[in-house]
C-alpha cells in the first residue's frame, strides 16, 4: 500500500513539475480553437515508462520552442515505449 501511495505521489509532483516552464499537453480538439500554429514533430526514444516518454516529449516541445503538444500515437513493443507528437505555439 506504501509503495502504491509513493509512486501515484511521485507521479502528481513529477507532472507538477513540469507545469512550471514546460510545453504543456493539450487536445486535438483545442488546437483550432486557440488558433495554434504547429511548428513540428517529436518522437521519444526508446523509453520504459509513460512518464518517461512524456518527459522526453515535453522536453523536445521545449528544445523546438513550442508551448503546447498534442500526442498523436503511442505504442509499446516489449519494454519499450515510443510516442509521436505535434509540437504548436
Amino acid at each position: 500500500m506504501k509503495l502504491a501511495t509513493g509512486i501515484v505521489a511521485s507521479l502528481v509532483i513529477g507532472s507538477l513539475s513540469f507545469r512550471v516552464l514546460a510545453a504543456e499537453e493539450l487536445q486535438k480538439d483545442k488546437v483550432k480553437e486557440m488558433n495554434l500554429t504547429k511548428i513540428g514533430t517529436v518522437t521519444t526514444s526508446d523509453t520504459t515508462a509513460p512518464m518517461d516518454a512524456k518527459a522526453e516529449i515535453v522536453k523536445k516541445a521545449d528544445e523546438l520552442g513550442g508551448k503546447y503538444y498534442v500526442v498523436t500515437s503511442g505504442d509499446k513493443t516489449g519494454k519499450d515505449i515510443h510516442a509521436t507528437a505535434d509540437v504548436y505555439k
